[in-house]
């Protein structure tokens, strides 16, 4: 198994993807270094998200961001007690 074996191939053919039979001897580490620089950047964006989020109106039923924006909690719950009351 395994396709043959590797036949010699002209070198001054260049294609985007690396050619025939390329494996960079450091894809692990590149693909490491992206992986953390996605993460951070994520990490930023979301907390920049966060910060700017915001509703014209409280919502009436629970919202899966009431989990990490405090603001749209503590607005949610001061409208359910004005309901209750």
């Amino acid at each position: 198994m395994g396709g043959g074996a590797r036949y010699p191939y002209p070198k001054e053919v260049w294609s985007p993807s690396g050619g025939w039979w390329s494996q960079p001897r450091n894809w692990r580490s590149n693909t490491a270094v992206c992986a953390v620089g996605i993460g951070i950047f994520s990490y930023f964006l979301w907390n920049y998200s966060v910060e700017n989020e915001s509703y014209h109106h409280v919502p009436a039923k629970w919202v899966p961001s009431m989990l990490w924006n405090p603001k749209l909690r503590e607005a949610y719950e001061e409208q359910q007690k004005k309901n209750l009351a």
